[in-house]
């Protein structure tokens, strides 16, 4: 996946301070093009490089998805985001010896893959035994939604070295459904918008919308990142027309752009990050 503009350290910017199978139908690879030019050394670009043969890391996401009472798709999709956010805003992230401060900097430093799995049941229970945050959707849910989306978002792991709790997990299943189309989305607020051109399952879709909302906390300051923890990461995801999609991809705004694994061509554009702080005037 490409990102539109980096960070000018040729890394992502420094965080604010205080084993089974991969199956890859839900990951996807963080990478930028330009402009600006992007340095030889960035961990984003699409050819291969040395960042490439370092230990390679994982951010799993598992979505509770019970067989009988599925969350609405988009719920899923901006539950999933925020879980990204709130890992990497976390203290144990964040501060120098945080216990999982070392993993989440290994694996901002190599390309930032993310897989959604899924469980129910037995399944979920143990998952949550495992450290990590578990963030619930919608409040209340309109009649007729379903439930709340419930993600679980776990510190990074080695791309081979996943916890045999959650390598058991499926990837298959992942398809949700909205059952009405969901509100417009507040404009005074962050908005995560997926192409219109590139269909994607749920779980393909949530590993991007969590790739998009780490794209722009790379690009906000301290300020504007504490600003945006300390309201609960608002955000809406949303799929753009095609006359919009066609302005936000030319807006400056972060782009991503899939590294083409699975389910989509390499190069696609998925999701533009448009938040209010990086908008332009």
């Amino acid at each position: 996946m490409l990102v539109e503009h980096r960070h000018s350290g040729g890394g992502p910017p420094p965080l604010s301070a205080g084993a089974g199978r991969l199956d890859r139908v839900t990951s996807s690879d963080a990478l930028p093009t330009s402009p600006p030019p992007v340095p030889l050394s960035s961990p984003f670009r699409h050819a291969e490089t040395d960042r490439d043969a370092a230990p390679q890391f994982v951010l799993p996401l598992v979505v509770r998805i019970e067989k009988a009472a599925p969350p609405a798709r988009t719920d899923a999709l901006e539950t999933a985001a925020r879980a990204v956010l709130v890992l990497l805003s976390d203290e144990r992230s964040t501060a120098e010896d945080g216990e999982w401060a070392e993993a989440v900097r290994d694996w901002q430093d190599a390309r930032i893959r993310k897989v959604v799995r899924r469980a129910r049941g037995a399944e979920w229970r143990r998952a949550q035994t495992l450290p990590g945050i578990t963030l619930t959707g919608r409040a209340e849910a309109a009649e007729g939604d379903g439930p709340a989306a419930e993600v679980r978002v776990f510190p990074p792991v080695p791309l081979d070295g996943w916890p045999k709790e959650l390598a058991k997990l499926q990837v298959s299943g992942t398809d949700l459904d909205d059952p009405a189309p969901p509100p417009p989305p507040d404009p005074a607020g962050p908005i995560l918008w997926l192409s219109p051109e590139v269909g994607m399952s749920a779980g393909k879709a949530m590993a991007q919308a969590g790739h998009g909302a780490q794209l722009a906390w790379w690009k906000l300051d301290d300020a504007q990142r504490a600003a945006w923890r300390e309201a609960g990461f608002p955000l809406a995801v949303r799929t753009a027309s095609a006359e919009r999609w066609s302005a936000l991809t030319g807006s400056g705004l972060p782009v991503v752009r899939d590294a083409g694994f699975t389910e989509i061509a390499p190069g696609s554009c998925t999701v533009v990050a448009d938040h209010p702080a990086l908008r332009r005037p």
